[in-house]
C-alpha cells in the first residue's frame, strides 16, 4: 500500500530519511480494526521520529503520522485516538507507563490504511470534514487537556499562549476564546500574531516583550527560548502548563521566582479517550473549527515536512488522499 515513512533514524538530517513509497499491507490482530485513512495531520512528533527520538532503531522502517480520520470497513466515519495502552490498563490513558503513540511502536496514519485497537476509534462528528477531524487526536486534544484539565482557569481569567501559529497554540487560542478566557499570545512575526488575533486572541505581542500585566496561566510548547518570559509573566500563584519544548528542553528553571511567588508548573501529555470524546462534542457545540494552514496530498508530504522544519506554519498541516 502507499505510505509515507521513515526508513531509518537520522538525527542530523531527518528529512533525508523520509520516503514516499510502498509498504506491506497491515495485518489486523484480534480486537483491532482497519481504518481507511482519508486525512492525517502532521505533528512535531513526526519530525522527532525521523530523528530517532522516542523510537528504537529496530522499529524502523516506520510509517509516520500520529493521528487522523477515516472510514471503517462498515463505512463508519471515525477519528483516531493516538494513545495506545497496554492490554488491561485501567485509569488515565496518559499515565500508563507502557503506553505508546502511533509511530513509536505501531505503524502510523500516513498510509492508505492504519490498524488500531477498536477502542481507539471514535465517531467523527458530521459537521467536521475529514481534514478538520484529522487535527483533533494530537494537537487539539493536547490543547484541550492543557486548558480544561490541567490549568484550572476560569472564564474571565487571562491566559498567555507562547507561540502564535503552531497546531497546539492555535487550538489553545480558539478553545480559550470560546470558553470565555482573555487570550493573549506571543509570536515572532507580525504575520503570525495577526493569525492568532484572527482566530480570537484579544491581544498579541512580540516574543519576549513586556506584557501590560501579569497573567493567570501560561501555555508552553516552545521551551528554552520562551521559558524565562513565561515565568516572569505569571501572577503570584499562577501556573505554567507545558506540553512541549520545540526550542530545546534545557531552560533555566528560575527556581527563586518559582518558590518565592509560589508558581506552579504542570506537565501535560496528549489526553485520554474520554477527553477526546468531550473535545469532539465541544467543537460540535461551539462551532469552532481548527485552523488548517496547508492541505496537501500525501504524495507531497515532503513539502509539508520542510515547512514544519522551517517553522513556516499557519495552523495545522494536513495530508489527504487524492
Amino acid at each position: 500500500m502507499f505510505a509515507v515513512y521513515a526508513k531509518e533514524p537520522n538525527q542530523d538530517d531527518p528529512l533525508a530519511s523520509l520516503v514516499v513509497g510502498e509498504r506491506p499491507e497491515p495485518e489486523v490482530p484480534e480486537g483491532w480494526v482497519s481504518v481507511s485513512v482519508r486525512a492525517a495531520s502532521l505533528n512535531m512528533h513526526d519530525l522527532w521520529t525521523l530523528r530517532g527520538v522516542g523510537i528504537k532503531p529496530e522499529q524502523f522502517p516506520m510509517i509516520l503520522g500520529c493521528d487522523g480520520a477515516g472510514v471503517l470497513e462498515d463505512g463508519t466515519e471515525v477519528v483516531l485516538h493516538s494513545v495506545i495502552n497496554a492490554p488491561g490498563w485501567q485509569g488515565d490513558d496518559t499515565l500508563d507507563p507502557k503506553r505508546t503513540l502511533l509511530t513509536e511502536k505501531h505503524q502510523g496514519t500516513f498510509a492508505d490504511r492504519v490498524v488500531v485497537p477498536a477502542r481507539n476509534v471514535l465517531p467523527k462528528p458530521a459537521g467536521l470534514s475529514f481534514a478538520e477531524a484529522a487535527t483533533m487526536g494530537t494537537a487539539w486534544l493536547t490543547a484541550y487537556r492543557m486548558l480544561f484539565v490541567k490549568s484550572g482557569l476560569r472564564p474571565g481569567q487571562t491566559m498567555l499562549v507562547q507561540g502564535a501559529s503552531g497546531g497546539v497554540s492555535t487550538a489553545l487560542v480558539q478553545l480559550g476564546r470560546a470558553a470565555g478566557m482573555r487570550v493573549w499570545v506571543t509570536g515572532r512575526s507580525e504575520e503570525k500574531r495577526a493569525l492568532a488575533e484572527g482566530l480570537g486572541a484579544h491581544q498579541s505581542f512580540e516574543s519576549g516583550s513586556r506584557l501590560p500585566e501579569r497573567v493567570d496561566a501560561v501555555f508552553e510548547t516552545v521551551g528554552k527560548a520562551t521559558w524565562g518570559h513565561s515565568v516572569r509573566s505569571l501572577k503570584p500563584g499562577g501556573i505554567i502548563v507545558v506540553s512541549g519544548s520545540t526550542s530545546g528542553p534545557d531552560a533555566n528553571a528560575e527556581l527563586q521566582r518559582v518558590f518565592f511567588l509560589q508558581l506552579r508548573v504542570s506537565g501535560s501529555t496528549m489526553g485520554t479517550r474520554d477527553e477526546l470524546a468531550d473535545l469532539l462534542s465541544y467543537v460540535e457545540l461551539t462551532g469552532i473549527r481548527p485552523q488548517i494552514g496547508a492541505e496537501l496530498p500525501f504524495s507531497d508530504a515532503a513539502q509539508g515536512f520542510e515547512d514544519m522544519q522551517r517553522g513556516a506554519t499557519a495552523g495545522k498541516i494536513v495530508f489527504r488522499q487524492k
